[in-house]
């Protein structure tokens, strides 16, 4: 009998410590959040703008319940505060679900608040939030606001945030002259003192007005389209400057982090003559001080594979 009461008695202890569903989510009370941009109003507060997930018509194929008439895959939805934390909590007004960040892959900053203000105010917010992932990919509006990037719809990715996603994923891998940043490694660079971040700059090219309405996806070469535009240079978290081209490659270069590119090579007084694409690289930086003045070396090992040939060359011998 000894027995049976203690076990008796166990079982009720451990049924009172087992956890139960205390924070249980509804998916239909959940307004999923794909992207978020920040922009600086002209009285000097926060304007966020919220690209939502509309689940019924991204598995429908943008089809609407009424008559196969069209419907964005997305809503946005924009509200104003003096900190991040005010606007999002105002823009739960308007919304008839729960703001949910967990899913919020994107980052969009404006060009003016970057350059007036930086981002380190924002990056704190975010790293605060229990919700929001710091693997979330951070871009800045280049020559562009947040809310024209986030409000573009976009052709073959039905959400927009997934098209700004994999064109940084595979320019990065392919062309070199952009990088893929998450929150995590900006707040690392932010913390380290002396060291600057880089982060990639995206555009939208064409009409704002045009990129937000489904017509301009009915065209087989859209009028308003957003693409990878150069990378911003942030000092103590501040934008100072835009690098485009061969001087945006080659940030990327010194930094490790190139994955694939092409280079043009002359040969025998022919520009351009050999297309040559990376395979691989590996970057080494070092630094002295020589008589009072620093110097850096750069050495790279690259491997790689001919890919176009418009001159006679004879590839058998190793010293060509």
């Amino acid at each position: 009998m000894k027995r049976k009461g203690f076990f008796l008695l166990f079982m009720m202890t451990i049924t009172i410590l087992l956890t139960s569903c205390w924070s249980k989510k509804e998916l239909t009370d959940l307004a999923i959040v794909a992207a978020l941009g920040i922009d600086k109003t002209k009285d000097g507060r926060y304007h966020i703008t919220l690209q939502i997930i509309n689940p019924g018509n991204v598995a429908g194929g943008m089809q609407g319940g009424g008559g196969g008439s069209q419907s964005p895959p997305i809503t946005i939805y924009s509200a104003s505060g003096d900190n991040v934390v005010e606007a999002s909590r105002r823009a739960s007004g308007r919304i008839s679900r729960r703001l949910y960040y967990a899913h919020t892959n994107l980052v969009v900053v404006g060009e003016k608040l970057a350059k007036e203000e930086g981002i380190n105010i924002l990056v704190d917010a975010f790293d605060r939030d229990p919700e929001f992932r710091n693997t979330s990919t951070l871009v800045i509006a280049n020559h562009s606001s947040a809310a024209d990037l986030v409000k573009t719809l976009t052709p073959v990715d039905k959400i927009p945030a997934n098209k700004v996603l994999k064109t940084l994923e595979f320019t990065e891998r392919k062309w070199g002259e952009n990088v893929k940043t998450s929150l995590q490694e900006v707040m690392k660079s932010l913390e380290s003192p002396g060291r600057g971040t880089v982060v990639s700059g995206f555009r939208l090219d064409g009409n704002p007005q045009q990129a937000q309405k489904l017509d301009n996806l009915q065209e087989s070469a859209p009028g308003a389209t957003l693409r990878a535009s150069g990378i911003a240079v942030l000092k103590q978290g501040k934008l100072v400057d835009w690098l485009y081209g061969e001087r945006a490659r080659g940030t990327v270069w010194v930094l490790d982090k190139i994955q694939g590119t092409d280079i043009n090579i002359d040969w025998e007084g022919k520009k351009e003559a050999i297309a040559y694409q990376t395979v691989r690289q590996k970057t080494s930086v070092s630094a002295q001080v020589k008589k009072g003045q620093p110097h850096i070396s750069v050495h790279t090992r690259v491997e790689g594979d001919i890919g176009d040939m418009e001159v006679p060359v004879d590839i058998t011998n190793p010293k060509v």
